[in-house]
């Protein structure tokens, strides 16, 4: 598939707008930074590895021809892209590495020098999704049955995936039958995203409704659950799109096997467990709509949050670009 979450060309970043897919491809191009917040905020970008990536090349660009205080610019850019998604952690590592950066007095700060680091933090990226593809083929030893939820391929990354890359590399080998691809309410991205990439692709799927799944488990039709996430705790514990919580539980009571997908960008050692993971809570609109059609009454209150956290007890394993781990989760090595 020759579509990209994102890329940077000629001094601008052309960001895949997410929220018209699949019946558009369309693109937003800009060197302003407040732009790209915005995106990262309404999922115009989205996925934890595509949004640190997005931030980096922000900071770059948010010093872009300024002559006098590009500190402050710096710093102002700062403050504004890290309120923009609290739950990917993705994100506080790219622009902390190019806080960092920005801190080094071994040079003198520029546009120049920041851009090279975000394309460093691009293409780094690039070579974990690959590698997380090579290590999750492991798994597969026969042709299997597969859920994902939400989308984790090249849309919600700087390569060619996650959890979705895993699954495309044992397409590659012949070791897929079929893939279910939860819708992923509230705003679909398995149905609009996941499927989008599956279908070009090649490789066989239905979309399914979210309460779908224990139907499937119940009537013996899974043989494996691969997700993705957006911060892994210190200890697995995994926070991801809201829903994933739901098909560990089902694993673990059809004693099916349930794997996170991530690079180990998306391990958060500070976090100790999933309890100090900050969950975003999305605004009701997207509950209550579906692409600015109202779906119900607009003073309906609505609990919307965007992610849930998977205890590591549930997961069998954790697939990064160098291992498979499993429990007890120890990353002090990654």
């Amino acid at each position: 598939m020759n579509i990209e979450a994102l890329h940077f060309k000629e001094g601008y970043l052309h960001i895949l707008d997410q929220i018209k897919l699949p019946f558009s491809v369309e693109y937003i191009i800009t060197d302003d930074y407040e732009i790209i917040a915005s995106a990262i905020e309404r999922l115009s970008v989205r996925g934890a590895p595509a949004i640190g990536i997005a931030a980096a090349y922000a900071l770059a660009l948010s010093v872009k021809n300024v002559a006098t205080e590009i500190e402050n610019k710096f710093y102002t850019a700062y403050k504004r892209i890290a309120k923009t998604r609290p739950t990917a952690v993705n994100l506080f590592y790219a622009i902390d590495r190019m806080k960092k950066l920005a801190e080094n007095r071994n040079h003198e700060l520029s546009y120049n020098v920041l851009l090279e680091e975000a394309i460093k933090i691009h293409n780094e990226d690039i070579a974990l999704c690959d590698g997380i593809a090579e290590t999750g083929l492991k798994l597969f030893t026969k042709k299997m049955r597969i859920i994902t939820h939400c989308n984790t391929g090249a849309l919600a990354t700087g390569g060619g995936g996650t959890a979705l890359n895993v699954i495309k590399k044992a397409f590659q080998n012949n070791l897929v039958e079929i893939v279910y691809a939860d819708e992923t309410r509230p705003l679909f991205q398995g149905s609009r995203l996941t499927a989008f990439e599956l279908a070009e692709e090649g490789i066989p799927f239905k979309i399914i409704t979210d309460s779908t799944a224990a139907f499937l488990f119940k009537n013996k039709l899974v043989d494996i659950v691969i997700t993705g996430a957006d911060r892994i705790a210190a200890n697995g514990d995994s926070a991801n799109k809201i829903g994933t919580y739901n098909l560990a539980v089902l694993c673990s009571f059809h004693n099916i096997p349930f794997y996170i997908a991530a690079p180990s960008t998306t391990i958060d050692k500070k976090c100790s467990t999933g309890n100090d993971i900050l969950i975003e809570e999305r605004d009701k609109s997207e509950i209550n709509s579906i692409n600015d059609h109202r779906i119900t009454l607009d003073h309906y209150h609505a609990f919307t949050p965007a992610f849930d956290v998977t205890p590591c007890n549930l997961i069998t394993g954790i697939i990064t670009e160098s291992n498979i781990y499993s429990a007890p989760y120890n990353f002090n090595h990654v």
